[in-house]
């Protein structure tokens, strides 16, 4: 019986033993404060917008949850610490679809600082660019009274203050957004790390893509989207500019009515006045003062007029052969279904 008992004894001190190695290597990897960060950001790789919210204890608002596509449960927020920042602005780039990619993983530096937090930097490839972000952490209990728990100091958020110029409309890694106001500057929440294609392509209208990167938790990043009239649309415009111009040409008047061109001579005219089109105005197009508005700068042209007239003075006949400068400035309007409204803009 006494070997018996010395025997179990030993293997009951190798179980427990075990259980404390264990606990200690678990700690110090998998629930470990890299290890929280980790789980975190493999959450993101993997798009799984749901596991990234609850791992960081990030709820949100009851209206967002029920419409938006990230699968989290919808609980009220507080108002400090993730609740806060929440609250700060629009939650639209908190979706699966406009979430980036994430590669290449790696825990870099570790520091326990002095008031026991942990402040942790991990590498990774974000969207194809070499990137870090850096988390700090603090114990937040343990599970089964032995393995520790952890929450961030700082949410794992930032904002993105998105000003989209002359349009409301806007892409951001391949799903469709729009801003609430036009041409001020928007608050957008996102995850740390991300990042985000912004860009614009309409029927008429076009940016060049820019690229917003979110790498540091608790920052505003500022970014601004120039949207400008594509080539169809100028395209679009010069079609009609010309086509009204030649509309303008067939009438037989010295000062053609509604037309910016004209000449007035103290002659008499013995012919027939014959207008042409000899330099269209160039279109370019520029934003104008209102929503959903562009502008053709005034611009120089030509018409030719071919008349002849009878001197008052001797009454000699003359032939006018010759070119008419003149300007011209029209305002376009992005009208429903893609349709643009062109007016002539006479001066003041």
């Amino acid at each position: 019986m006494r070997r018996e008992l010395v025997t179990w004894s030993i293997v009951l001190g190798l179980i427990i033993a075990a259980f404390i190695t264990t606990v200690l290597i678990v700690n110090s990897t998998l629930f470990s404060a890299g290890g929280f960060v980790r789980s975190y950001l493999g959450a993101l790789a993997r798009h799984d917008m749901a596991s990234a919210l609850q791992i960081s204890d990030i709820q949100l608002p009851e209206e967002f949850g029920a419409s938006s596509d990230d699968g989290a449960g919808a609980t009220p927020i507080d108002t400090t610490g993730a609740g806060s920042m929440l609250l700060a602005g629009s939650h639209d780039l908190l979706r699966p679809s406009a979430l980036s990619t994430l590669d290449d993983i790696e825990l870099v530096d570790r520091t326990i600082n002095a008031d026991g937090t942990e402040t942790v930097t991990f590498d990774f490839v974000l969207d194809g660019t070499a990137s870090s972000s850096t988390f700090t952490v603090e114990r937040d209990g343990t599970s089964f009274g032995v393995f520790a728990d952890w929450k961030f100091v700082t949410p794992p958020l930032e904002i993105v203050r998105l000003t989209v110029t002359n349009s409301q409309e806007f892409s951001a890694n391949g799903s469709e957004f729009v801003t609430p106001s036009f041409g001020a500057a928007a608050p957008y929440v996102v995850l740390t790390p991300s990042s985000f294609e912004i860009s614009h392509t309409s029927a008429f209208l076009k940016a060049d893509p820019i690229m917003v990167s979110a790498v540091e938790p608790g920052a505003t990043v500022r970014a601004n989207l120039e949207v400008v009239a594509n080539e169809a649309m100028v395209s679009h415009v010069q079609r009609e500019v010309n086509d009204y111009l030649d509309e303008c040409a067939t009438q037989v008047v010295l000062l053609p009515t509604g037309c910016p061109f004209g000449q007035p001579m103290s002659n008499r005219i013995v012919t027939s006045p014959e207008w042409s089109i000899a330099n269209y105005p160039a279109v370019s197009l520029v934003p104008g003062s209102e929503a959903g508005t562009w502008l053709m700068p005034t611009t120089d042209a030509a018409a030719h007029l071919k008349v002849d007239v009878r001197s008052i003075f001797d009454g000699s006949v003359s032939t006018f052969d010759q070119d008419v400068d003149f300007t011209s400035s029209y305002l376009v309007t992005l009208m429903p279904d893609d349709e643009l409204l062109v007016t002539e803009q006479f001066p003041n």
